[in-house]
């Protein structure tokens, strides 16, 4: 069992590392294996919207999105975390992110989900709500913990006393090794839920 770890923050020793710390060490005592790619100091475009990756499984812009997608389909579990930004996640990791769940065509069903987020004072709310959308329109059930997942400092190595924020982290890293425990073994005994055939709308017919 594995969870991929998304750092979206350029300070790769900074404060979201330090909750991404707590997690993995936490997820290690469950016995959840974990892997952290650092994005956010990597050149990175947004969507071309060139339907390139609709026609050959992966994304025309051979960069760091398509090196993870073999890493997300393996993974049990998806973790991405992120400063704020103006109540907004990096502007990187957000790029990754939007090509990442667009050009992939494989199943996410049932692959857990969850977002941390990192601050001085404001702005965590909309940028948790902002990542944990990802998983919610790919069948991803995403992963509570004690309060939303966030925690805060503005100099390096702040959020070390931020106690309440790292056992947030904490708390949601042991609800995330259960969560993939108990679909691992839901899926042997009953499988995935069944689905129906994909009824696209839009808003002109």
């Amino acid at each position: 069992m594995k969870v991929l770890i998304l750092n979206g923050s350029p300070r790769h020793n900074g404060n979201t590392s330090i909750a991404i710390r707590e997690i993995v060490s936490t997820l290690n005592q469950e016995g959840i294996e974990t892997e952290v790619i650092n994005v956010a100091n990597k050149p990175m475009g947004g969507c071309l919207a060139c339907g390139y990756c609709h026609k050959n499984g992966h994304c025309v812009q051979n960069d760091l999105v398509n090196e993870i997608a073999p890493k997300f389909e393996e993974a049990d579990g998806l973790i991405v975390a992120s400063p704020v930004y103006y109540a907004s996640a990096n502007a990187n990791l957000v790029a990754v992110l939007q090509r990442l769940f667009y050009s992939t065509r494989f199943d996410k069903s049932m692959k857990v989900g969850a977002s941390i987020v990192c601050a001085r004072r404001g702005g965590c709310s909309s940028t948790f709500d902002e990542l944990n959308k990802f998983f919610l329109i790919s069948n991803m059930p995403v992963v509570p913990s004690q309060y939303w997942n966030s925690i805060h400092g503005l100099l390096p190595g702040e959020a070390e006393k931020d106690g309440e924020g790292k056992q947030t982290m904490r708390a949601l890293a042991r609800n995330m090794a259960f969560l993939i425990k108990s679909i691992k073994l839901g899926k042997e005994k009953y499988g995935l839920p069944d689905k129906e055939e994909r009824i696209s709308t839009h808003f002109i017919h």
